[in-house]
Order: C-alpha cells, then sequence, then structure tokens
C-alpha cells in the first residue's frame, strides 16, 4: 500500500486520543451557546469571542504574494463542524481547529500562513498559539494580524525560531459555508418535496485558505489528519479511509465524530471533505476500494453504475501505465448538485458535476456517456501525475493539465475501445486552441514564476491553452519519441519524485535519459531544446510545403500577421518542427524543420502525386502547399476540379465533395470551421446564399440517416456514427431544409401531447429541443420550462437549459436571461453557462449585450468571473459600434480585474479587431462563391 495509508491498530488508538483533546476547545466554546439555546441545540455555532476587524491595518515585513521559504510544514490536524442549519443571522456557517507542524529551515522570528474569509478566535491577545514540540512551551508572540491584501496571518515572534526545530501553530477560527461553490461551501438540491443540503469543498487553487489557516502553496506537501463533526445520520467523507466513526452528546443533542486516516503528504489544494446524506455504489478492484456517490434517488436509478462499472478497468490501465500501484487504499468518486468545475482530482475523493459522473442510458446521449468516461479518466490519471508528482508551482499547471487530459483519451479508449476515441481529441482541441493561440494575445504554455504570484494570475492559467495546447504538445512528443519511450521516461519520472514536486524540465531529463538507452532514435537536439520552443514561446508555426521546388519554410501563424507581437522569444519564434507526411497515400520518412526556410527535394511532386503533412494531426502546427498541390488534394476529394481560388474560397471549396462524405470526422470539422463564417454573417445578406449551400450539402446526409435509422426511430450502431446523425439534423435544421424541421416540430408536439412519453432520442433530444422550440411560440417554451423545472436527472435538465435558449421570441429570451440572476430557478453554476446559450442565438445575442453591461454589478458580486461569459457575446463582434463599446465596456462599468481579466478583454478586442477586417477583405468573395455554388 501507499505511505501514510495503513495505521497500526496502535496508532489509531493514538490518533482517536489525540482527536478527542482537539475536540476539547470546540467543544467547550460551545456548551455554553447549547444552555442557552435549548429549543435548537447546536443547530448554529457561536461567534468567535473576539474577532478583529480583518479591515484593521497590519504590518507585514514579508512584502511578498509568495510565502517565504524559512517554514516548512510536515503535518496538520484539522477538525471542522459544519452547520447544515441557518444561524439568527440567516448564515450558514462552520467551526474548525488547526494544528498545524512545521519545521524551521532557516531561524526567523516571523510566521506567515495563508489565511482568508476566516474568523480568528483571539487566544489571549493573539490570533494564534505557536508552541515547541520538543519542549511543548509556548513561544512569545509580539503581535499578530490579518494581511488582507495577500491573504496572509501574520505572527510576528519576540525572538527567532531555532533552525532546524520543530514548532506548532494552533488557530481556532469560523468561516461561512457560503454558496459561492469554492472553499468549505453548500450545495442543494430537492428530494421528496424536501430541501436538502450537502458540505462539500472545492480547494483547487487557493481555497484550501479560506477553511483553515495553510501554507497553501502546492510544493509545501504535508500529511492531513481530518476529523468532521456531524449530524450522525449524515456520512463524512475526505480523501483518506476513516479510522473511527463514533456518536458523542454534547448538551442533549448527539452528534457524529468522524475520524480520518493521515493521508499522504499531498498539497493543501488536493484535501477534499464532504458531509452528506448521499448513498453510494462499490467493487473492489485490486485491493481497492471503488465507491460511486450520489443523491440517493439517483443511485436508486442506478446512474452511477456506468461511472462504477469503468473506474476499475481505467484505474488498472493506469496502474500499468505508470507502472506504479494506485498510490491510495480507496477511490471515492461523487456527483454534486452544484459545483464549479467539471470534476476536481482530489486524490482519494473525487468530486464531479452530476452530467460528468452519472450516466442514464434512458435519457443520456452517446456524448453524456463519452463525458463521464473520459473526465472520469482525467480526473484518474491525476492520480498519479499531479498528485502523487505534483508541480511546484502554478506556472507549469500545463504540464498537470495538459497531460491529464492527453492521456484521458487513452484511458477512456481503453475502458470503451470499440468507440476509437483517440481520433477526437483532434477535434476537442486542437482545432479549437488553435483560435486562442493564434492570437497576438496569446500566452506560453510556462510563464515565468514571477509572472504568476496571485490567486487571479492563478485563476486565469485554468484556461484552453493549459489544457488543450498541453495536451497537443504532449501528444506530439509522444509521437516523435514513439508512445513505448513516452512512457518508459514517464515512469522513472514517477517513481523519482512521488510525494514530492517537480518543474517541467524533470520530465525532459527523464524522457532523454530513457532515449539515450536507445540505438534506434535520432533526435535534431536534445528533448529539452526541442520542447522548450513549444513550451516557453506563445503560438505555433504554419508549415508552408512548396512541392514544385521541394522547399519548406515555418511562419508564427498569427490571425492578424502585421501585428507587432507583443512578447517577445528567446527563439524569435521559429520550432524544431517534426514533419510526418505521405506521397499520394504512401507514408513516407519523417523529417524535422529546424530553420525558417529549409530544401527537401524528397517532398517534391509532379502534377499527378499529391503530398500530406501532418499525418492525423500529430503536430501542433498548420500546414499550407502551394496552389499546385491544393488543387491536387481537393481533386482527391472531389473530381474534376481544376480552378483556382483566393485562400478563403479555397477552404470553402474543400467542403463541395461533403455532399458525399457519411463520416463524422470530415462533417464535424468542416462545420467547426464553417461556425466562423455563420458568426461572421448571419447578420447580413450572406447568410441566405450560405444556407442555401449549406442545406444543399447536407441533404444527401439527411437522407442517409433518415434511411437507416428507419425514419429517424433508432439511431445507428458505431460510435461516431451516432454523432452523425445529430450532425446531419443540426445542419439541416439550422440551414431550413423542411423535412428536419417539420421533425423536430412534430417529435416535440408528439412529446407535448403525451408528457409521460418522451418520443425523442437522448442522442436526439438537444438539437430537437432547440429547434422545435426556435420554430415555436410561448407555448412550447413554457412546457420545456416545466420540464427543466422538474427534471430529476441533470443531462436532462441540460439538454432542456440549452433547447430554452433557442427561442426567436425576444421578449421570451429577456424574461429567461432574468431567470438566471435567480438561483432558485437557474442555479449559480448553470448562469454564466445559460448566458452564453443565449449569446449564440442570433436573436439573443445583442440581448445579452445590453444585459451584461446592465447587470455587470451584480454578475460580479457571484462566484464566477466574468471572463468566459465576455468570450461568449462577444464571439460575433464584428463592426466598430461593437468595437467601440468593448473597449469602453471596463471603465463604463467600473468592471475591476477580479471580475474580467485583462487578458480576456484583450482577446476579445483582439477578435472583434480581426473579425472586423476578415469581413472587409472576404464579404465580397464568399458572397459571391455562396451564392455560384447554391445552384
Amino acid at each position: 500500500m501507499a505511505k501514510g495509508q495503513i495505521v497500526s491498530k496502535v496508532l489509531a488508538v493514538f490518533a482517536i486520543v489525540v482527536v478527542a483533546g482537539i475536540l476539547g476547545s470546540i467543544i467547550a466554546l460551545t456548551t455554553s451557546y447549547v444552555e442557552e439555546r435549548k429549543n435548537h441545540p447546536l443547530t448554529t455555532l457561536p461567534p468567535p469571542i473576539t474577532t478583529p476587524s480583518p479591515d484593521a491595518p497590519c504590518f507585514n515585513p514579508w512584502d511578498e504574494s509568495r510565502l517565504p521559504d524559512s517554514l516548512i510544514p510536515s503535518g496538520y490536524s484539522v477538525t471542522l463542524w459544519p452547520s447544515l442549519k441557518p444561524n439568527d443571522e440567516d448564515m450558514f456557517t462552520f467551526k474548525g481547529n488547526s494544528t498545524v507542524v512545521f519545521k524551521c529551515e532557516k531561524k526567523t522570528d516571523l510566521i506567515v500562513i495563508h489565511s482568508r474569509l476566516l474568523n480568528l478566535t483571539t487566544k489571549g491577545k493573539h490570533l494564534a498559539d505557536v508552541r515547541d514540540v520538543s519542549s511543548s512551551k509556548s513561544v512569545d508572540i509580539q503581535y499578530s494580524c490579518l494581511d488582507t491584501s495577500n491573504e496572509f496571518l501574520v505572527v510576528q515572534l519576540r525572538s527567532n525560531l531555532t533552525e532546524g526545530k520543530t514548532y506548532e501553530m494552533i488557530t481556532d477560527f469560523t468561516g461561512e459555508l457560503s454558496d459561492d461553490l469554492v472553499g468549505f461551501y453548500r450545495s442543494e438540491y430537492m428530494e421528496g418535496g424536501d430541501k436538502k443540503l450537502v458540505a462539500t469543498t472545492q480547494m483547487q487553487p487557493t481555497y484550501a485558505r479560506t477553511v483553515f489557516p495553510c501554507f497553501d502553496e502546492p510544493a509545501m506537501k504535508a500529511h492531513f489528519n481530518i476529523t468532521l463533526i456531524h449530524d450522525p445520520n449524515l456520512v463524512a467523507l475526505s480523501n483518506s479511509p476513516v479510522i473511527d466513526s463514533v456518536n458523542r452528546t454534547f448538551g442533549k443533542a448527539e452528534w457524529g465524530i468522524t475520524t480520518f486516516h493521515p493521508t499522504p503528504d499531498m498539497s493543501t489544494y488536493l484535501l477534499a471533505f464532504i458531509v452528506c446524506d448521499f448513498k453510494n455504489i462499490h467493487a473492489l478492484n485490486r485491493n481497492v476500494s471503488i465507491r460511486i456517490w450520489a443523491r440517493p434517488e439517483a443511485i436508486a436509478e442506478q446512474q452511477g453504475d456506468y461511472a462504477l462499472n469503468i473506474t476499475g478497468p481505467i484505474l488498472q490501465y493506469f496502474e500499468d501505465y505508470y507502472s506504479i500501484p494506485y498510490p491510495l487504499a480507496k477511490s471515492d468518486q461523487i456527483a454534486l448538485p452544484d459545483f464549479s468545475a467539471g470534476a476536481m482530482e482530489n486524490w482519494g475523493l473525487v468530486t464531479y458535476r452530476e452530467t460528468a459522473l452519472l450516466y442514464n442510458p434512458n435519457i443520456s446521449s452517446t456524448s453524456n456517456k463519452e463525458w463521464v468516461a473520459t473526465v472520469i479518466a482525467h480526473e484518474l490519471a491525476h492520480q498519479w501525475f499531479g498528485n502523487l508528482v505534483t508541480v511546484r508551482w502554478w506556472n507549469d499547471l500545463w504540464l498537470n493539465e495538459g497531460f491529464a487530459t492527453y492521456v484521458s483519451y487513452l484511458g477512456a479508449d481503453h475502458a470503451e475501445p470499440s468507440w476509437n476515441i483517440k481520433d477526437l481529441i483532434v477535434l476537442h482541441h486542437y482545432q479549437k486552441v488553435f483560435a486562442v493561440d493564434a492570437l497576438n494575445s496569446s500566452h506560453p504554455l510556462s510563464l515565468d514564476e514571477e509572472e504568476i504570484s496571485t490567486p487571479l494570475q492563478i485563476g486565469n492559467l485554468f484556461d484552453s491553452i493549459t489544457y488543450s495546447k498541453g495536451a497537443a504538445v504532449l501528444r506530439m512528443l509522444s509521437g516523435f519519441l514513439t508512445e513505448n519511450l513516452f512512457v518508459g521516461g514517464l515512469k522513472t519520472y514517477l517513481e523519482q519524485y512521488k510525494y514530492n514536486t517537480t518543474v517541467y524540465q524533470d520530465l525532459w531529463d527523464h524522457l532523454q535519459q530513457t532515449v539515450n538507452k536507445q540505438d534506434n532514435i535520432t533526435l535534431p537536439d536534445s528533448v529539452e531544446n526541442i520542447m522548450n520552443r513549444w513550451v516557453l514561446q506563445m503560438g505555433f508555426p504554419v508549415v508552408t510545403i512548396n512541392t514544385t521546388t521541394g522547399t519548406l519554410t515555418q511562419k508564427h501563424f498569427l490571425l492578424d500577421p502585421s501585428a507587432e507581437v507583443t512578447r517577445s522569444s528567446q527563439f524569435n519564434y521559429t520550432w524544431f518542427v517534426p514533419v510526418s507526411w505521405m506521397k499520394s497515400g504512401i507514408l513516407q520518412t519523417d523529417f524535422w524543420l529546424l530553420n525558417t526556410s529549409e530544401t527537401n527535394t524528397t517532398v517534391k511532386s509532379n502534377s499527378t502525386d499529391w503530398v500530406l503533412a501532418n499525418i492525423n494531426c500529430t503536430g501542433y502546427y498548420r500546414v499550407n502547399y502551394d496552389t499546385e498541390n491544393w488543387n491536387r488534394l481537393l481533386q482527391q476529394l472531389q473530381d474534376n476540379f481544376t480552378v483556382r481560388y483566393i485562400p478563403t474560397t479555397l477552404a470553402l471549396h474543400t467542403t463541395k465533395y461533403l455532399s458525399k462524405d457519411k463520416e463524422y470526422m470530415p462533417w464535424e470539422s468542416a462545420i467547426d470551421n464553417l461556425g466562423y463564417f455563420s458568426l461572421m454573417f448571419d447578420r447580413t445578406e450572406v447568410n441566405g446564399p450560405m444556407q442555401t449551400y449549406l442545406r444543399k450539402q447536407v441533404t444527401p446526409l439527411f437522407d442517409y440517416f433518415e434511411n437507416i435509422t428507419a425514419n429517424w426511430t433508432e439511431v445507428p450502431s458505431g460510435h461516431t456514427d451516432q454523432y452523425n446523425q445529430v450532425t446531419a439534423i443540426e445542419v439541416a435544421c439550422e440551414n431550413g431544409l423542411k423535412k428536419c424541421q417539420e421533425l423536430a416540430s412534430r417529435l416535440y408536439r408528439e412529446w407535448m401531447d403525451n408528457p409521460s412519453v418522451n418520443p425523442i432520442h437522448p442522442n436526439l433530444k438537444t438539437t430537437i429541443y432547440c429547434n422545435a422550440i426556435a420554430a415555436g411560440g410561448v407555448e412550447e417554451w413554457d412546457f420545456a420550462w416545466e420540464r427543466f423545472q422538474n427534471a430529476s436527472i441533470t443531462t436532462e435538465a441540460d439538454k432542456l437549459r440549452y433547447g430554452l435558449s433557442c427561442s426567436k421570441h425576444i421578449w421570451i429570451l429577456n424574461r429567461y436571461l432574468k431567470y438566471t440572476l435567480d438561483p432558485e430557478k437557474i442555479r449559480k453554476m448553470d448562469s454564466i453557462p445559460t448566458i452564453n446559450y443565449i449569446s449564440r442565438n442570433v436573436v439573443g445575442q445583442s440581448l445579452v449585450w445590453d444585459f451584461i453591461r446592465a447587470y455587470s454589478t451584480t454578475i460580479c458580486s457571484g462566484s464566477s468571473p466574468m471572463d468566459s461569459l465576455l468570450e461568449g457575446v462577444t464571439q460575433r463582434f464584428s463592426t466598430e459600434l461593437e468595437l467601440k463599446q468593448l473597449q469602453q465596456f471596463r471603465p463604463s462599468n467600473d468592471i475591476t480585474e477580479d471580475c474580467l481579466s485583462t487578458r480576456t478583454l484583450s482577446q476579445a478586442i483582439e477578435r472583434t479587431q480581426l473579425n472586423i477586417k476578415w469581413i472587409n477583405e472576404n464579404k465580397d468573395p464568399v458572397f459571391n462563391w455562396f451564392t455560384s455554388n447554391s445552384l
């Protein structure tokens, strides 16, 4: 078993004794309060005895945002008592006690530890007690205070701590158990007409400090001894298995006390604890206890069965992949009604949105099932890569998240081999992140530590560059090394640094050691020198291949090539580019493009041979060709193509063959890219001929699926065929194919006429709901709203929530927007996604923009920043007026950096400027092309 997971009976008894002592202070502080409130004993928590004002000035000699390296924690004992009933001020709170043990690495008279939004109970005159562990003597404190700007508890001592000695600091505190979805928070749901509450956590990236004072940096690893006090009818969970769970009477009320085994050494952001009335299903796999937790109703409906069935195989896959047994004794996974992220990889207690863990085959679609599989694989991959071995600082977050994103497709493929899911990483990540990384306001994967110091800067790193580009670059690395060598280096890396922290160069070193042992691989430079060009500079190259001369060039690809690059690069924006390629369908020997321009005569081709580079998109770069080669490639797609076009219309010409294609990947890729044309032109005269053209192209695909599915009563057997069936309906209905629109309205009407029987297949619900509501009026909308309010399965609620955004009636959309401000109607975690849904609707986009400006103060006071909202609403921005409004957005609405990052706003402005330029250059030729090809 892994470190810290087995505790002997003697140690277990000892731990319980220690816990009893820790509880003493909490129990003592609550006794008088219990006597005063005999009618509701211990249903609310007492205020602290004395709490200095958090706004009081605090002299902090340590004027840095990062912690000093003079003190290193080794362990915590934390007891928490959440109240799931409101107090007299209608607030939900928790009370706690924490003891942190730390070693003095360098003599110092200053203790700086993170604390935010906690009311610390004074101990005598100070906010903490500090003791010498060896002698148990108190250390004299000169003063203590809260540095709210840096989120520190500052304890100034009267003399230096001794280098090499161990100390402990004890704090008592209370905090709010809010509904902001971060830190220690509450989640609510309805069951049997009753409101149920859950106390749960989200610590990443910097919210552990809002739960108890701690050294809240990833490199400050320590073990945690957690105790939870709770209603005895509820269950308590944490990262480790339970040591003991007992009931104890305080005053006249009985409470449960659950004590957990100490965790391995781990970072604070991976800590988790939950109090709930959930049920679980369980299995044993290679001596690991696997449990899926969810609302009792969801477990009874077997919504957790699929997750349980695939968790064991995925864990086994990663055990073999990493050559390290799963490090813990248990793997708990829990579906939460309210959760801000998709999932969180807390070690041994992974938290999920319900849609990312629960699956009902009668209600959920194929894409819902795939989402569950890939998210589980992503989070389980982290149990080793990220949890067992952790990056030292957040500037290397890309290595954690990019790696987990990449191998999630490998883990899901192992669980569902018939899906061929590994190919879909190109659609889901490569193509989408290219659009962001081609902006001048992009950023490198890895930044200097000094650039990432504040919680706001850390939070801004959780973006598509970190996840999707990180995955793409690591997939490319695995590709040119070969998977065997990549995994070989990964295994030694994890083995050396387990329970420790690293920087990304440590992985390069281990991969290089693996390469050095091989005779059959030759690289143009070291792994570090190759990869640093992809990691330390933003963007990516476009590789242009001239098949007439054999010349290859590379250039930094920017959507606006005339823009001055705002971030300099030590590599002058050149890359070491691995080029895989084929000639007329025959694979050729890979080679490297190392300079801005090189000649490789092997790529020369005659008048009939065609060249295709970057096979399977394994390289993170775009490829361009001479016009002759483009024409020869296009001729492979469609016969008799001989006419040359300017670049935009040449790209459009690649869609002409789609009427003959029935495969998902080319259709989805084409529609994804044509989505930009729709965003730019769906408010202009181009929209008419564009819809006519797309309607003509999709009709054969629509007819094909109509035939093989017995008039839409069945679904295809293949995984991607099921996706393409949905694509056929989406494209056909959105572009005015009458029989598609009649299909959507007919199926929806059948459901309205008999609400207890939904005739729409789960795969088709999202698009059918959307198109039927778009074609309908208030009756159709109100029916969906009533279904949404009563939906007991989250995936069904999400489909309805999206469908409701498709109405073409302005007053209905305005009403829906107002609903997003009411958490009783739209959950907080769904508010911003719902607004973004409405902004996708061409009718709703301007409404959303007005709404955001009108309610910016309300939106900014919520739990989520405005970044994703601005990204969504500005996708269509393409006029000088919209640009001017966007440039005035922050000062006009007094929006702070905490609510909207400068980078997000800069990217929105840059995109709008590029959209204006692109439309000016392409509107007329695109209009003419669609007009001439719509006949």
